[in-house]
Formats: structure tokens, C-alpha cells, sequence
């Protein structure tokens, strides 16, 4: 696999040479830098990474806090610490740290850095079992995408349908239908992306397509029409994907 990297530094020079160097190793497909943990957590709501870098003196929320955040989730990137102190290192580790580097950084050592972190990743995280942080009022809360009955656009924002509610997180449909489809979920509109894991019905009447899910009926555009069918029956055969 190729990772997703979020690198958090409040130092520029630090972020820009770390950056640099991530993006020089070719398991590394994509680097997001942001210069506070507050903003790391904002970019975590909206997007999906598979590694935290960062730094751990910083104002406001340290690395630290950022990484008891992270701890709460059932699925945490794995959180790699690179500071230029060593007297964090005991809590560094309690908190599951895959790895303590020691500014300035050599290639050869973050090299390493991210070979552990691939090992942490390789077999352990399943699309399926992908959570998501949405805030509501203040307060954080993480959404099983499990637990997510479909996905609806609005504008540069998509709002999770589940069970028991719904949210509003800000990643447009596009990116998610990229990042969820071997999850199991499909585009059936311009507007609409549902999981079939949770489909009970496919509907068709007077050469229109709807599918039912989780009590609810939505429209499948006649453009997403044939693509839908394709799927299902994929799916419903023996060892089938979607």
C-alpha cells in the first residue's frame, strides 16, 4: 500500500523539510501538512489518512493531546512523534507511538519510521471498519462507517445517514465515493451514495430504479441504473466483490 501522511509541525522549516522527505519515499503517495493540532483534527473529520507525524511541543493542543484524541478511535492511524526533545519519549510510547524521532531528522531514519508504520497499517485496517469523527455543538463523536446507511451531497459538504441520525462532515461525495467504494458503498445518484450492506430492496417500476435502504427509498438515476445491477449481481455471487 501507499500511505496518506498528516504532518503536524508549528515550526515551518521543520514542515517543510519533513514534507520534502516524505514525499521523496515512494511508499508515500500523499503528504498533508498543517502547522497546528487543531488543524490536524479539522483535516482528520473531513479526511481519511493513514499516519500522523507530529511534532509534540506546540501551542495550544500539543502533540501529545493529539494523539489521546486519536487513541479514542477504533481504527487510529498509527501516530509517529518527531520532536527535538527526548523527554517525552515514556509518553510517546504509552500512547502506542509506532516510532520517536529525533530532530533534525536523517532520510535513512524516517525511512524506517515509515517501514514501521506500513507494518502497523499492512492486514489491520479492513474499509470496512473505518471510522469517522464528526463534531456536533463542541463535541466530537466517531461514527462507525459500518454503521452508515448512505451519503448524501450537500454542496462541499456530505451528510452520513445512519440509524440513529445523521451528520454533516466536510468532504465532498466525489472524494468519498474514491475512498469508500471497496467499502461496499456506490454511487445510485449525482446526490446519493449508498452501502449495500445495508440495501433490503431494489425497486423497479414503469422503467424507474429506487433502492430501499434502511427503511428509506431513494432514486437510482437512470445513468447509475445499469452500473447498480452490475454490482449486485457481482456481489451476489459465490466470493463476489462489489
Amino acid at each position: 500500500m501507499t500511505l496518506r501522511v498528516l504532518l503536524v509541525d508549528d515550526e515551518r522549516p521543520a514542515l517543510d523539510e519533513l514534507s520534502f522527505l516524505l514525499e521523496r519515499d515512494p511508499r508515500v503517495r500523499d503528504v498533508r501538512a498543517v502547522d497546528t493540532a487543531t488543524e490536524a483534527l479539522r483535516v482528520l473529520r473531513e479526511e481519511a489518512v493513514d499516519a500522523v507525524f507530529t511534532d509534540i511541543r506546540m501551542p495550544g493542543l500539543t502533540g501529545l493531546a493529539l494523539a489521546r484524541v486519536l487513541s479514542r478511535l477504533q481504527a487510529r492511524p498509527p501516530v509517529v512523534f518527531v520532536t527535538a526533545h527526548e523527554d517525552h519519549a515514556v509518553d510517546a510510547f504509552e500512547l502506542d507511538a509506532v516510532d520517536y524521532l529525533l530532530k533534525p531528522v536523517r532520510e535513512a531514519r524516517l525511512a524506517e519510521a515509515v517501514r514501521r508504520v506500513c507494518e502497523a497499517t499492512a492486514g489491520t485496517r479492513p474499509a470496512e471498519e473505518g471510522v469517522i469523527p464528526v463534531e456536533l455543538g463542541g463535541v466530537t463523536r466517531f461514527v462507525a462507517r459500518a454503521d452508515v446507511l448512505y451519503v448524501e451531497a450537500q454542496g462541499d459538504y456530505a451528510r452520513l445517514h445512519t440509524r440513529d441520525g445523521n451528520h454533516l462532515i466536510r468532504s465532498p461525495l466525489s472524494v468519498l465515493e474514491e475512498d469508500w467504494r471497496e467499502a461496499g458503498f456506490v454511487r445510485v445518484h449525482r446526490s446519493l451514495l449508498v452501502s449495500l450492506a445495508h440495501v433490503d430492496e431494489v425497486r423497479v417500476e414503469s422503467g424507474r430504479c429506487s433502492v430501499v435502504v434502511g427503511g428509506t427509498e431513494l432514486s437510482v438515476s437512470r445513468r447509475h441504473t445499469r452500473e447498480l445491477r452490475d454490482v449486485l449481481v457481482r456481489r451476489a455471487r459465490p466470493g463476489g466483490r462489489p
